[in-house]
């Protein structure tokens, strides 16, 4: 049977989750949140999620869209993963330039790619013009084993929230993160979140377990977060761990992390994975020192169209 490019089914959902597991079993999400996502992305990103069928059965997959959140225009992303067993009959290929093609006909003139740091998938990228542009260490935890941090007796006024509680009073939580994600090393500054887009992706359609992921509030007010997404079975990754400029330097950061960590394991989980851009010293140091090992790398590929 031919290989055949389309858009994502609902039904799909099953077979795209067991191709990332294969191929990046770093990146996490349940059925459930793929679903959710995908009919719910901000109409602004021109999202799209690609599916490569071979042979009858899905065999890769490819998120693509325009960057969103940003005052720099043209910018789109284009990641696609091809299950290991699969690879070397043009999948990869085919879904990337389904990606180019589309994100090129909204208005894109430069295609952002996370590869994984190894020979082939590095050889893929850059026969097609892509460019290497910095690198990022993928971490893992085993948390069935590996000792946590106890938590500290906290100082006076500060406290620990599940994500969850706070949905009733969340612009505290998003003036944290606006500021926060200014700071994080990128090659597309994050400057211009939009409250409602965020909103949904945090607490509606995004996937970010409610109860697993913690806030650090000092004085009623959120001062550092980290937010983790799971599987549903055994997995969860970070999907962002950041402190307020004013509260910088005092651990909040490990604070929330730990207590985030010491909930999924009570809750099961086994394997917590993170990902931290190669200069980012500070967030590198807190989780090897949580007890985080290295994994695997990625590095952030770029090609104008």
């Amino acid at each position: 049977m031919p290989l055949i490019i389309r858009d994502f089914r609902p039904a799909d959902a099953d077979a795209v989750l067991e191709v990332r597991r294969a191929a990046v079993p770093f990146l996490v999400q349940t059925r459930e949140a793929l679903i959710e996502a995908v009919a719910h992305a901000p109409a602004a990103q021109r999202a799209r999620l690609l599916v490569a069928e071979l042979d009858g059965a899905v065999v890769g997959v490819c998120r693509t869209g325009l960057e969103h959140g940003t005052s720099e225009p043209g910018h789109a992303y284009a990641n696609p993963q091809v299950h290991p067993e699969r690879r070397g009959r043009g999948v990869g290929g085919a879904l990337l330039a389904a990606a180019e093609r589309h994100v090129g006909a909204v208005g894109a003139v430069r295609v952002h790619s996370w590869v994984l740091d190894e020979e082939g998938p590095r050889a893929f990228a850059e026969h097609r013009g892509y460019t290497s542009s910095r690198a990022s260490h993928i971490l893992r935890l085993d948390l069935a084993e590996a000792p946590l941090p106890r938590l500290p007796e906290l100082p006076a006024g500060t406290g620990l929230r599940t994500l969850g509680s706070l949905r009733a009073e969340p612009r505290p939580l998003f003036a944290l993160e606006s500021e926060a994600v200014l700071d994080e090393p990128g090659d597309v500054v994050t400057d211009t979140l939009d409250f409602d887009t965020w909103f949904a992706d945090t607490f509606v359609h995004g996937g970010i377990d409610q109860e697993l992921s913690t806030v650090v509030v000092v004085d009623g007010i959120p001062a550092a977060h980290s937010y983790v997404e799971t599987d549903g079975r055994d997995r969860l990754a970070s999907r962002g761990t950041g402190t307020g400029r004013a509260h910088r330097g005092r651990g909040l950061a490990k604070l929330a992390k730990t207590d985030s960590l010491g909930r999924a394991r009570a809750a099961g989980y086994t394997a917590a994975f993170t990902g931290n851009d190669d200069t980012n010293a500070p967030m590198l140091a807190i989780n090897r020192g949580l007890g985080y090992e290295y994994f695997t790398g990625e590095r952030r590929y770029v090609r104008d169209l």
